[in-house]
């Protein structure tokens, strides 16, 4: 896979703001939303940054892959996920871990990508997931939408400062 990322000034602008970490995180939460509710609206709300922010073909793609992804999740998760609202300006370590799953498949951290994963699941539903996190993945780089890499050091640095989680499965 090439990798062509685009330069990133962090002093001019937020991370969350880019497209692709946006379509990431407010994709997951939205989605997890629509799950939370019961209501379809957050769905909408979805479709609707999708198809804005990549357009009407691509946006339903890419928009399938992330239904995917977070449905995958919701089952084979370890604990109950956690989201904020979405537009928030913070982030929780359940949607750190998925930024942090998606940006290591694009850039073939295996290391970040166990982490992400170990974090996320118990070892036997590590394949499914894996799986439905690369599918997300690929048809975000195959729009040219790269994450920023996140470093394995970073992810093993959030999972020991949240707090302790009890498995529930």
């Amino acid at each position: 896979m090439s990798l062509r990322i685009p330069d990133f000034d962090a002093s001019g602008g937020c991370y969350f703001e880019r497209v692709p970490e946006k379509l990431v995180l407010e994709g997951y939460r939205r989605w997890m939303a629509g799950f939370e509710t019961g209501s379809v609206a957050p769905w909408e709300l979805t479709f609707a940054l999708y198809t804005e922010l990549l357009g009407g073909v691509e946006g339903r793609r890419a928009l399938g892959e992330l239904s995917h992804y977070v449905r995958t999740l919701r089952q084979c998760a370890a604990c109950p996920l956690r989201s904020f609202p979405f537009g928030a300006h913070h982030i929780c370590r359940d949607e750190c871990m998925t930024l942090g799953l998606i940006a290591a498949i694009q850039h073939n951290d295996d290391g970040a990508a166990r982490a992400c994963l170990g974090a996320m699941a118990c070892a036997p539903l590590h394949g499914p997931i894996g799986e439905a996190a690369a599918s997300f993945a690929d048809i975000l780089a195959g729009f040219q939408q790269y994450l920023l890499p996140i470093p394995q050091g970073a992810i093993e640095d959030v999972l020991s400062r949240a707090a302790p989680r009890a498995t529930v499965h």
